[in-house]
């Protein structure tokens, strides 16, 4: 008796365990923010707090935008832009928070990614297809420079050295507010979740047993994927000179800048980095992009937990020590790969 009444118990656990699964599903929204398209995705069994949490993503999105934003007059970017020359600014502790990390990713990468980069930046107009002359270009390079933004930790001020430099966040913001979004569910008790801003993805746990699987674009075809990357609870971001550019006289401008010269990099055509939080992630992406395929894989292979793959002018695709099993054949060409479920 005792024996069937266990067995029966057993059963009805059983039974209880396979219903909440069933009430379980994935929630996901989609919206323009930031510039680009965004997405939250989560796994609850609750319909009504997915859709808050949602909802409090998307606002946190729109949060960081009015902070960070160089495209808005109000933001405390545009006022550090504004007067930071002729005096310190005082900032919130997260945008001072985010630039410092913002400055040793520039000691790092020495100089290859360097928030002063808009000093010169500023002089583009990608919506208008407009970019400026050498002698334009000349006149500001000198302002690309990020020993000339000075931060004061105890102060939590921001003061620039010369009149002409210009800050933008543009290379780490995006990555910054997907891994802010996952914080922001990880302390309401997700536990599998996804944050995609553009280029910029971060993941929190895995999806139900599997890893997440992430496709990598083929910069040699529009909406080509040339391979795919298992992850599990990390950050990937994609950055290349096919995201947003046009085109003058036959010469192609993209958007990501190489603060030595003052143009469009030339380093690679696409670079992708996986690390553990997603602002890691998209700054060196950007990097990559202008330290090119030799010295960015060799930049990467230093760093602790990040791996990277980068596609050169030849669209030759190479990866670091930990993504080489991503690729067909280390060195050969992307091909498309569909991605699996």
């Amino acid at each position: 008796m005792r024996k069937s009444f266990t067995i029966l118990s057993l059963s009805v656990v059983l039974l209880l365990l396979r219903w909440d699964l069933a009430q379980a599903e994935w929630f996901s929204d989609e919206q323009e923010k930031m510039g680009t398209r965004v997405e939250v995705q989560l796994w609850s069994d609750d319909r009504a707090v997915a859709e808050e949490l949602i909802a409090q993503a998307m606002a946190e999105l729109d949060r960081i935008e009015a902070l960070m934003s160089t495209y808005m007059d109000t933001s405390e970017m545009s006022r550090v832009n504004a007067s930071a020359y002729a005096q310190p600014q005082k900032v919130t502790a997260e945008l001072f928070g985010l630039l410092k990390i913002a400055m040793e990713i520039s000691v790092a990468t020495d100089g290859a990614f360097d928030i002063s980069y808009d000093s010169v930046g500023q002089l583009y107009d990608f919506r208008a297809g407009k970019h400026p002359d050498e002698n334009q270009i000349a006149a500001q390079l000198e302002n690309i420079d990020y020993h000339h933004v000075i931060l004061d930790e105890a102060a939590q001020t921001v003061s620039f050295k010369t009149p002409g430099v210009r800050i933008n966040l543009g290379g780490i913001a995006k990555g910054y507010s997907v891994e802010r979004v996952i914080r922001l569910l990880r302390e309401a008790g997700v536990e599998h979740a996804l944050a995609t801003a553009g280029g910029d993805t971060r993941i929190l746990g895995d999806r139900r047993g599997k890893p997440w699987i992430v496709g990598v674009r083929d910069p040699n075809q529009r909406d080509g994927i040339f391979t795919r990357i298992p992850l599990d609870d990390e950050a990937i971001s994609t950055s290349g000179d096919y995201e947003r550019f046009f085109e003058v006289g036959g010469v192609r401008y993209h958007h990501i800048l190489d603060p030595r010269t003052g143009y469009p990099s030339k380093g690679c055509m696409t670079a992708t980095v996986v690390a553990t939080h997603a602002e890691y992630a998209d700054a060196l992406a950007t990097a990559l992009c202008v330290l090119g395929p030799e010295k960015g894989l060799a930049l990467i292979e230093k760093l602790p937990r990040v791996e990277a793959i980068v596609v050169g002018l030849d669209g030759k695709a190479a990866a670091s020590t930990g993504l080489q099993s991503s690729l067909i054949k280390p060195g050969s060409k992307p091909k498309a790969a569909q991605v699996g479920k």
